[in-house]
């Protein structure tokens, strides 16, 4: 009657674990859009949000490359049920939980070399704005970019003009 119990706080512990450590992806390889209100005027919005300019170079780069947790969850409970299988008493519990942390770095790693060795892939495009500045964007598509292209940015992307 006790081992189900614990299976199951064990099971919820993982999972409650688990969850604090979700986090949003994040795509921007630690570049910044460099931009600021220089403070020029003219007949265009200079600000961060929006410019005009010319493409200097467009380079590929790797995005990192994340997990969703369901590989860790499932990893959690297959080795908190197998821990639970060691020992009895408190020994039990703690072959319990230590199974179930065990299971959920495995997991992890299952998933995240499922999912491939690299990120998506991201392109960092570099922007000589108008008024002299450079900016660059990392963005996950540059369909119909090419260097040397007239190039409008609105909220951190590069569109052609």
């Amino acid at each position: 009657m006790k081992a189900p119990r614990t299976l199951i706080a064990a099971g919820v512990a993982a999972v409650a674990l688990l969850s604090g450590c979700a986090s949003s992806p994040s795509y921007n390889n630690g570049y910044s859009n460099g931009a600021y209100n220089s403070g020029y005027g003219g007949s265009y919005n200079n600000s961060q949000s929006m410019g005009y300019g010319v493409i200097e170079s467009i380079q590929v780069t790797q995005a990192e490359n994340r997990t969703s947790g369901g590989g860790a969850v499932v990893g959690a409970l297959v080795g908190a049920l197998a821990g639970n299988q060691i020992g009895s008493g408190s020994g039990r519990t703690a072959a319990t939980v230590a199974g179930g942390v065990g299971g959920a770095v495995v997991g992890n790693n299952i998933e995240r070399n499922r999912n491939g060795a690299m990120g998506q892939e991201m392109y960092q495009v570099n922007v000589r704005m108008d008024n002299g500045e450079y900016r660059t964007v990392v963005q996950d598509s540059a369909y119909d970019l090419r260097v040397g292209n007239r190039v409008r940015l609105v909220d951190g992307r590069v569109y052609r003009y």
